[in-house]
């Protein structure tokens, strides 16, 4: 393929602002932030499971709670009803029997208020514990609000950057005929990125190869408006006054 000396220096531009856009790129994903929120985000998701729960046994609590008071309530009421009856009742037969279930209801009362108190403050543990775990999460919440708004400035300027260079890249590749330019592509996919290289001293810029024997002297006999490549890494290289050749 032939281009001229000029259009294959402006390669050299090309591969600068491609160069240039991978590296920002990379930057944007590589930002700490990112790393930061993702460690983050398995913290949380490890809270809400301990949240769950938690929570779970907050409701199993209540509904144990709920339960023993309608049993307190029951027995209450009994004792309210037997105590009246005793109190009108003019059947000593009678008194003593419901004395007798008053006693029984009594102690009853008594225990299921010992069990009440027991779950009630269980009820108090399990609630401090799932406060405690939103305490946690409204924390890491926190922090993953003020890392997100540290990632997302940093985002601004590095894409506020990339569309800068979007913009140089395409103005340089529109001033670059379409076969070269697709030559240029094709070697950039091949070479991961290494499409084009500055000959300097007898060393290609793009491996850092220095080209010696039949290989420099194949260099050497191209003319200037030939397209050449670097017998090692296969990128276009580029001759100018610092070839040495």
């Amino acid at each position: 393929m032939k281009a001229s000396p000029v259009e294959q220096k402006e390669l050299l531009r090309l591969q600068a602002m491609d160069t240039k856009l991978a590296q920002v790129e990379h930057q944007a994903k590589a930002l700490p932030q990112h790393a930061e929120l993702t460690a983050l985000g398995r913290t949380l998701d490890a809270s809400k499971t301990v949240l769950t729960g938690r929570t779970g046994a907050v409701e199993d609590a209540r509904i144990e709670l709920a339960r023993i008071e309608s049993d307190v309530q029951v027995v209450e009421k009994r004792i309210a009803r037997d105590t009246d009856r005793a109190q009108h009742t003019s059947s000593i037969k009678d008194v003593q029997a419901l004395e007798t279930e008053l006693t029984a209801l009594g102690k009853r009362l008594e225990a299921l208020e010992e069990i009440e108190l027991a779950v009630m403050e269980r009820l108090e543990e399990k609630e401090a514990r799932v406060a405690e775990t939103d305490a946690e999460r409204a924390t890491t919440a926190a922090q993953v609000a003020g890392i997100e708004a540290d990632r997302d400035e940093l985002l601004v300027d590095l894409n506020r950057q990339l569309a800068e260079l979007a913009r140089d890249r395409s103005a340089i590749a529109s001033s670059i005929g379409a076969d070269l330019a697709a030559l240029y592509e094709k070697r950039r996919v091949v070479g991961r990125g290494n499409a084009a290289a500055l000959l300097r001293a007898r060393t290609c810029s793009g491996c850092t190869m220095t080209l010696t024997g039949s290989d420099l002297e194949g260099v050497r006999a191209a003319p200037a408006d030939e397209i050449v490549f670097c017998p090692d890494c296969g990128a276009i290289l580029v001759r100018t006054e610092e070839s040495g050749i």
